[in-house]
């Protein structure tokens, strides 16, 4: 077994994380797709992602005093193989020609119970693994993970389709869990020291589930900058996560190589800016990964989402937008992890994940009535909004998506820059200690 504390730990735990992420990136694309046919609606692959956020939600508190309390090496693995047995459920119910709409639903909103526990459990996991110095690196590896599986798995899963349909795909996303819990039996993951803010938010499960929201609004800094995250958190569910794809197979005829072709180039932005923040680790001041390169990444690539026509400007908008993804949420993982202490990190972190997901279903279950019912008829032909963004977006299917993105990329770009304008927020990496300077308690407590 390796030992814990090491790059090459992480590495080896991240490494499974990343073929799991290409198997189930490969599913929801022919899901993606063969939803799309059914019904031809933007709402219904909105409502995809609506449902994955359900009981990230609701179970977030207590996701969070799991995986500070039990170990999260299981935890991780066990959340594996509960997506392996809702993957094989697909997989019945398609070889029985009894696959719904509905059942995508209600296994998106089971996934996105397991991944209340996966992802603060693996968050919380990099801390213990990973020396401080390497935290936005380790981050940056994985945004690489799952932007290269947005590179690969469209065209896999296309090229799959031509030859053993879903089913096969499938397969190969349960085998892929399965490799991601055997790198996990390899490694173990040592249990955090106990803090002066550990022994604090002991208690009740009501009074621990409370602590994660007390300990963040009792620190300026770290509640502004949820607040920003939970602006910006909207504005993606409510175009670049939710419509896009909608949008590209209404705007080229549903031709899904076009969709795969953008997607995949999602990807390669993602994975060079993966890459980048990998071996360079950011700059010096993490806030201005957050800020200046989530404005950017609005302007760059929702801006030229809207007014782009054609793949190739698809493609750059989608390279523009997808490069900075990297340094924005390894910045801002990274300086949490560094703010929080290792022992409290499981509620910490659980409670921001509950609030910005509450913005991004928010974001799911606004896109997809805003597009079909009012947008897109209002951009239609002699529509109502026409005559005001007919010359920049054009008009037909597929325009009224496009004027979705006009709006997020200013509101986006706005919400983000606006956290220079915040003191606290600006000065937040030197105003609020790191959690190794911070005092540790007394030994005897880390046996209680």
């Amino acid at each position: 077994m390796f030992k814990s504390g090491s790059m090459k730990t992480f590495s080896i735990i991240w490494f499974g994380q990343l073929v799991s992420l290409f198997g189930t990136a490969m599913t929801r694309f022919a899901l993606m797709i063969w939803a799309y046919q059914q019904t031809g609606q933007a709402t219904t692959l909105a409502l995809l992602g609506f449902f994955a956020f359900i009981f990230p939600v609701i179970l977030s508190p207590v996701a969070g005093i799991v995986v500070d309390r039990y170990d999260r090496r299981a935890i991780m693995a066990l959340a594996d193989l509960g997506s392996g047995v809702l993957t094989l459920t697909l997989l019945a119910l398609y070889a029985a020609g009894g696959l719904e709409i509905w059942h995508l639903y209600v296994v998106e909103a089971a996934t996105g119970a397991l991944d209340s526990f996966q992802t603060p459990a693996f968050s919380a996991a990099t801390t213990m693994l990973v020396p401080r110095r390497y935290y936005t690196r380790a981050n940056g590896m994985r945004s690489l993970a799952l932007d290269a599986s947005r590179v690969f798995a469209p065209f896999t899963a296309g090229f799959a389709l031509t030859l053993v349909d879903i089913s096969g795909v499938l397969l190969i996303d349960v085998a892929t869990f399965l490799i991601a819990m055997l790198t996990l039996l390899l490694v173990r993951i040592p249990r955090p020291p106990v803090s002066v803010e550990g022994q604090a938010a002991r208690g009740s499960w009501l009074q621990q589930a409370r602590f994660g929201f007390r300990y963040i609004f009792q620190r300026p800094g770290l509640t502004g900058l949820l607040l920003i995250f939970m602006g910006i958190c909207f504005f993606a569910a409510l175009a670049y996560y939710s419509i896009l794809p909608a949008m590209i197979l209404a705007r080229t005829g549903n031709d899904q190589l076009a969709l795969a072709t953008v997607q995949s180039v999602l990807g390669i932005g993602g994975v060079v800016g993966g890459l980048l923040m990998s071996i360079w680790g950011g700059p010096r001041r993490l806030i201005h990964s957050i800020f200046a390169g989530t404005a950017l990444s609005y302007l760059l690539g929702d801006l030229l989402f809207a007014l782009g026509r054609s793949v190739e400007m698809w493609s750059v908008a989608a390279f523009a937008a997808a490069v900075f993804i990297p340094f924005i949420s390894g910045s801002n993982r990274a300086l949490w992890q560094s703010k929080v202490p290792p022992d409290v990190q499981g509620r910490v972190f659980a409670s921001r994940w509950m609030l910005e997901g509450t913005a991004m279903a928010l974001g799911y279950l606004v896109a997809g009535p805003l597009a079909d019912q009012l947008l897109e008829p209002a951009m239609q032909p002699g529509g109502a909004l026409a005559g005001v963004f007919g010359g920049l977006v054009g008009t037909g299917s597929g325009a009224g998506m496009a004027v979705i993105f006009i709006g997020t990329a200013t509101c986006g770009a706005l919400i983000s820059l606006s956290g220079y304008l915040i003191p606290a927020l600006r000065r937040v990496e030197t105003d609020l200690p790191d959690h190794d300077m911070a005092r540790i308690s007394d030994p005897a407590l880390e046996q209680a």
